[in-house]
């Protein structure tokens, strides 16, 4: 019987109500990262469209995305939908005085319905990760439609896949867990491949941006970078930590990766940035520090804290010369979805095959510790698949919306601003109360 009755943890049930509120943060975290890497008249739209991935994503899952997600497995494919459409038996029974009984449905030892909200918050991040790549020209309505549309059809069955393991909330558990076997403890693969794969292709499907890469596209707002960075890396630990779904030794050293590895990839890049281009920047200290998170949140649980240095190194060194290919490609991604999330997440998940350890708490050693080639061919494997699955569905979904409402905004809208023609709003008002323009510093 899925989920199991009993008595909640209290520990462990306080430190996954942090952890559920540290995953949230990130949504309005990456709004604040994003918003600063567009030209000030882009900030708001590109803020709401992270911010509009949390209530699309959570009705999606109240009435039936867990379900499908976390359900009694159909074949390793699917969740049932009609197991928890609802929420349905999911949070527990309470007393006539509102208080909570001794028994109730747990995952693990902590209430049911808090692992709901905290996988929701996973959800949430990796639709908003997609408007990165969409920036400056991709119409509000549509992207609303998309969200609901990506999260529901190309999300939901990659996390019954991936995160869906056998005696959590199914009894089988998803096909990439359960039968291919390889590892991805918070998300490289439905987190980071997926989204990045999925940008990819709807930025192609979009089009450049109206005057890309002839006019210069710089960041409006470095501070809003550096600190969208910082509370992306903050909300990272309960990403990464929380999803031991337990306050124990092993999320501590879950943490301690995820602090070496963020902090690895941020010297590791401008190390590159130096080298390459004379100068160590505050752009690519902030990119550096997130790819190296994207890479560790697969491999968080396989490694030691040696092995997570090793996995920043290496995430933030190739991302920092994959953001350029689209130069050479010719594929506007505008704010670096595929060269950050996509390439790290590929890095992080194959390196598990290469640097994972026994002594870890994944328990399985890699190529570099005589583990041999067994781990690191099902890690190829789960990258594989879901890229193709990701891009597939998602190209499905762009056309038919391209060619039915329209993806993209008007070209006027493009050239004067996408924020005054999508929400009739500015973030800077830079005219004085008696209509005269203000005079702008420099």
């Amino acid at each position: 019987m899925f989920p199991k009755i009993g008595p909640p943890d209290g520990a462990d049930t306080a430190w996954m109500l942090v952890a559920f509120a540290l995953v949230l943060l990130m949504t309005p975290a990456l709004g604040l990262f994003y918003g600063g890497m567009v030209r000030s008249k882009s900030v708001l739209n590109m803020m709401m469209m992270c911010l509009s991935a949390i209530p699309i994503v959570w009705i999606v899952w109240v009435v039936f995305g867990y379900s499908l997600a976390f359900g009694a497995d159909e074949g390793g494919v699917i969740g049932n939908p009609l197991t928890f459409a609802g929420l349905r038996g999911l949070f527990g029974d309470y007393g006539p005085a509102g208080a909570d009984t001794v028994h109730m449905p747990l995952v693990g030892d902590i209430p049911a319905v808090l692992f709901v909200a905290f996988q929701a918050g996973f959800a949430m991040v990796t639709v908003a990760l997609i408007a990165g790549a969409v920036a400056d020209r991709m119409r509000f309505v549509s992207w609303l439609i998309f969200a609901g549309l990506w999260a529901t059809l190309v999300y939901i069955p990659v996390a019954h896949w991936v995160f869906s393991a056998p005696g959590m909330t199914s009894q089988n558990g998803g096909w990439i867990v359960s039968h291919l076997k390889a590892i991805d403890f918070a998300g490289g693969t439905v987190v980071e491949i997926n989204s990045g794969a999925s940008a990819l292709v709807i930025a192609l499907l979009l089009g450049r941006r109206a005057g890309w890469p002839k006019d210069p596209m710089r960041p409006h707002n470095l501070p809003f970078v550096m600190l969208g960075a910082g509370l992306l890396w903050f909300g990272w630990f309960g990403f990464n930590a929380g999803s031991t779904l337990a306050a124990n030794g092993s999320a501590a050293l879950i943490a301690v990766n995820t602090l070496g590895a963020g902090a690895m990839s941020m010297v590791s890049w401008l190390v590159v940035e130096k080298y390459r281009h004379g100068r160590p920047t505050s752009f690519g200290a902030a990119s550096g520090v997130v790819a190296g998170l994207v890479a560790i949140t697969p491999s968080c649980s396989a490694v030691t804290p040696i092995g997570a240095l090793i996995v920043g190194a290496v995430a933030g060194a190739v991302s920092s010369y994959a953001i350029e290919l689209k130069y050479r490609w010719r594929y506007d991604d505008s704010l670096d979805v595929v060269g950050v999330h996509f390439v790290s997440g590929v890095v992080g998940t194959l390196m598990i095959g290469l640097v994972a350890s026994s002594s870890a708490p994944a328990g399985v050693d890699g190529l570099f510790y005589g583990g041999g080639f067994d781990q690191l061919w099902r890690q190829a494997v789960a990258v594989i698949v879901v890229c193709a699955y990701a891009a597939g569905v998602t190209a499905i979904i762009g056309l038919a919306l391209k060619y039915t409402i329209g993806l993209r905004a008007e070209r006027q809208h493009e050239m004067d601003g996408i924020d005054d023609g999508q929400h009739a709003e500015t973030a800077y008002d830079f005219h004085s109360p008696r209509g005269g323009r203000v005079d702008l510093p420099g």
